[in-house]
């Protein structure tokens, strides 16, 4: 049992560190806080406005996060009932807070709520500083937090870029609600590409990736080329070798396979496949060099027996030879 429950707050807490860290990726990415002529909302109104960015790849719902422009949040001391009741919340049943990967949303201050997910009850006053920050679910954690100088109508205090830590106030004409910051109309390729990797590392990665990737190709391809060929040059040496030979040998080797392996079904492994017969015959044959190699048991006794040759006798003449 203590077991399992050390299993699921382990996985509680990587869940929670997964999801503070898809937190961590929305920021907040412009604001406007007097809007006389920029964007309207669903009800034809200039409200002031705040723009939530997602920097990372992958998609993120902000639903159940908060925003306040109250910096007495930030008194630890403060309990988190407390803390919620000097936010305002955005909220769910809307599937525009599913913010998919380099998307934004617009959120409408000084509304209600009632009027759709869009509207906040935050206040924002025109022409004065104002700190806004986004805080997590849980109410606690802040995400992301700027200090807005006091703008002028229709101007903008925006990230240079979307996620950069750079931030401008940028002129009517320059404002991208709902878009990325840093947008450069007839700007050319060769100047988009140093201005977004201006040290070249991008660039360098770029060329090694290529380089490597067609050393990869080449290699791949000369290897299926050389099993290819050599493919080829066993079927032209089969094709050298004549078949009736081929079948033959097949047919030999079959057949005495086939016997050995009736032969260890029939008398068990320890023959290795040899007959019986064979085995005598080869006993018969190592006994029979045995006994044609060995020799007479001699006595010792040599017995000599007189027989006359005449190899000395004198021939006389008119006398036959022997």
């Amino acid at each position: 049992m203590k077991k399992i429950s050390l299993a699921v707050l382990a996985v509680f807490f990587s869940s929670m560190s997964v999801l503070g860290q898809g937190a961590r990726n929305i920021k907040i990415n412009e604001v406007m806080t007097n809007n006389t002529a920029s964007i309207v909302d669903e009800y034809g109104r200039y409200n002031a406005w705040i723009e939530l960015s997602n920097i990372a790849y992958s998609s993120y719902n902000v639903r159940g996060m908060y925003v306040t422009t109250n910096r007495e949040v930030l008194n630890k001391s403060l309990t988190v009932p407390q803390r919620i009741a000097m936010m305002s919340v955005i909220p769910n049943g809307d599937d525009r807070t599913l913010l998919s990967a380099r998307k934004h949303l617009i959120l409408y201050f000084n509304s209600n709520p009632a009027e759709g997910m869009q509207h906040l009850t935050v206040k924002a006053e025109k022409g004065k500083s104002l700190w806004i920050a986004l805080y997590d679910g849980n109410a606690v954690d802040l995400i992301d937090s700027v200090t807005v100088p006091a703008l002028s109508a229709n101007l903008s205090y925006a990230r240079v870029k979307d996620g950069s830590p750079k931030w401008t106030v940028k002129t009517a004409d320059l404002v991208t609600p709902g878009s990325n910051n840093y947008i450069h109309t007839g700007e050319t390729k060769i100047a988009k590409l140093k201005r977004e990797d201006p040290h070249g590392y991008g660039i360098a990665i770029l060329s090694m990736g290529i380089v490597f990737s067609c050393l990869a190709l080449l290699y791949v391809f000369f290897r299926i080329l050389g099993l290819f060929m050599s493919h080829k040059q066993t079927i032209k040496k089969a094709k050298n070798i004549p078949p009736v030979n081929v079948a033959v040998k097949a047919g030999e080797k079959l057949a005495e396979t086939g016997h050995k392996t009736k032969v260890i079904l029939k008398d068990g492994m320890k023959t290795g496949g040899i007959d019986k017969e064979v085995y005598i015959a080869v006993i018969s044959m190592a006994l029979k060099q045995y006994q044609d190699d060995v020799h007479d048991v001699e006595s010792n006794i040599i017995t000599i027996k007189p027989h006359h040759t005449l190899w000395n006798a004198h021939l006389e003449e008119g006398m036959p030879l022997m």
